[in-house]
């Protein structure tokens, strides 16, 4: 008997791939790793974010694999938030050290398709970089978890005089000009920050300004 002819399963394209990493031995490693991994293949790579957005415009990659702290000019999240505008979009697959919800909520505003930890291992990560490229969001497991636990929990409540230093902060002011227009000392300035930071779960400035205008906390 014969059987009818079947077509053969299409023969997918690599997803391609453009590293962007201010560590030159990060990147090396990352090319090595990759060049390992079936179905993909690194059409660049990009040592600062605006030479990343160049190389994404001229290479058109699938997938954009973006470091956030890239040194001097313009950093992650902003070059995330230009790649984004290309066309065609590439996807942006955040690979990081930093999960805190400040870095994690400016990136995926900003456009990013995943956020990933650079401790994950080698298959998450291919397998992420495969999602990436189908447009499905790739999280690692501790960001997933603080995305679900900010869901669930309810706006942390600041005090009145930790909203007004919120303000100032938003204002690029310094402890020492804030505690001049509150009229409060230096010392109380940084308890109220420390407090904020806590509340807010940041350990930096511009991360407690970007979580509190997320939020709406500022006054």
């Amino acid at each position: 008997m014969t059987r009818p002819l079947t077509s053969p399963d299409p023969v997918r394209e690599p997803v391609r791939i453009l590293l962007c990493d201010d560590h030159a031995v990060v990147r090396a490693g990352l090319l090595a790793l990759l060049g390992s991994a079936p179905g993909i293949e690194v059409v660049g790579e990009a040592g600062n974010g605006e030479e990343a957005v160049a190389t994404a415009a001229k290479r058109h990659p699938d997938v954009v694999l973006m470091d956030l702290q890239l040194g001097s000019g313009i950093d992650g999240i902003e070059a995330t938030r230009r790649i984004t505008r290309l066309r065609p979009t590439p996807h942006v697959l955040v690979l990081t050290t930093y999960d805190t919800d400040a870095d994690i909520t400016r990136a995926i505003e900003a456009g990013a398709t995943g956020y990933l930890l650079k401790a994950e291992r080698p298959e998450e990560l291919f397998a992420a970089i495969h999602a990436a490229a189908q447009g499905r969001s790739a999280l690692s497991a501790p960001v997933a978890h603080r995305v679900l636990a900010r869901m669930r929990s309810p706006r942390p409540t600041l005090t009145d005089r930790e909203r007004d230093i919120l303000g100032q902060l938003a204002r690029g002011l310094g402890n020492r000009e804030i505690a001049r227009a509150l009229f409060i000392s230096e010392a109380t300035v940084k308890t109220h920050l420390g407090r904020i930071y806590d509340k807010l779960g940041v350990d930096t400035r511009a991360g407690a300004v970007a979580v509190a205008k997320e939020q709406r906390l500022l006054p």
